[in-house]
């Protein structure tokens, strides 16, 4: 797990703000929260500490995150199923550190580049791919034609193979790529279709949780070996509070599909950290969908995308308990 402080100046962040949020030592942020609200009278504002295994600072650059994180892609092209997933509450930073913008890459672009260059160990890469956003719940392929109608996305369905533990999308359209360029046309065209919208919050707040699944053939020279590795890409959309981010009508009804689907989330990493037998993937499609990568046997990587602002710090510091909970599950890491 992986806690990035919103950078200055992304989502409309408000730089002039007091902080509550501050970076302690590299692995380490420390939250100030605030005793308002409490019974008592004479309590103090509590310092909290959180430990991860890096904290990066507001002013960490977008290749700085990606040195965080970057040998995860060579682990897809080894063999292995990988997953790095962006939380936070809405207006944190999260699309701004897996997609980024021309001018400040994310992690999206750093991989395609990575994976086509043949990571570690030069090669020939192919890479197929399919792009789905969850939108109320309901699964939408970004990749399918745009006058495919409600027809085509009624056949999507979420497989779960019990015995390789792979996690895919029946009935979804695939795009094979051979090149970066290609695959980051492809991803663009995508995002055009995602359902985005106006908050309080945020002036371009995400509606729905973006997953791209990267399926990797791996071809090296000189050597007689394939390797077929997996890598998925998720950015979920914000946690928030509707009072706070103003949402009436449809937004209304998308922030409460957004909270449950986080809360079906949540339920599924407690289950996972107290050693429960039955963990309740099959609460939500999220859930269905990031089988694989919580409890399963992928290599994951969360980071928890969080405000550094006191006006903030409530929603701050649910994110970073969850953060917490989630650095406890321990994954079965296997090679494909």
């Amino acid at each position: 797990v992986i806690a990035r402080l919103r950078p200055k100046g992304v989502c409309g962040g408000r730089d002039t703000a007091p902080c509550s949020l501050q970076p302690y030592d590299k692995y380490t942020c420390e939250l100030k929260v605030s005793a308002r609200g409490h019974n008592a009278s004479n309590q103090e504002d509590e310092t909290r500490r959180y430990e991860f295994d890096a904290c990066l600072p507001e002013g960490t650059t977008q290749e700085q995150v990606y040195d965080e994180v970057g040998d995860v892609v060579q682990s897809a092209l080894d063999g292995y199923k990988v997953c790095v997933f962006a939380y936070g509450q809405t207006g944190s930073g999260k699309t701004h550190t897996m997609v980024g913008s021309d001018d400040a890459p994310g992690l999206l672009p750093r991989c395609a580049r990575q994976m086509f260059a043949g990571g570690d160990s030069k090669g020939c890469v192919t890479v197929r791919c399919q792009i789905f956003e969850l939108y109320q719940d309901n699964l939408v392929d970004l990749l399918a034609p745009a006058d495919g109608g409600s027809e085509s996305t009624s056949k999507l369905t979420v497989q779960h193979e019990p015995c390789t533990g792979d996690v895919f999308v029946k009935s979804a359209e695939t795009v094979t790529c051979t090149d970066a360029d290609a695959l980051l046309d492809v991803c663009k065209k995508a995002f055009s279709r995602r359902a985005t919208a106006s908050t309080k919050m945020n002036a371009e707040s995400s509606r729905s949780h973006l997953m791209l699944m990267f399926f990797t053939e791996h071809v090296a020279h000189n050597v007689n070996n394939v390797t077929y590795g997996k890598l998925t890409l998720v950015d979920l959309a914000g946690s928030e509070r509707v009072k706070k981010s103003g949402a009436e009508g449809d937004r209304l009804d998308e922030a409460r599909a957004i909270n449950q689907s986080l809360s079906a989330l949540g339920d599924v990493v407690s289950a996972l950290t107290k050693g429960e037998k039955h963990i309740p993937y099959r609460n939500s499609r999220l859930t269905k969908l990031m089988r694989d990568s919580l409890g399963g046997q992928a290599k994951t990587l969360m980071i928890v995308n969080v405000s550094p602002l006191g006006e903030d710090s409530s929603e701050t510091k649910n994110s970073l308990d969850y953060a917490s909970r989630v650095k406890l599950v321990t994954n079965d890491v296997v090679k494909k």
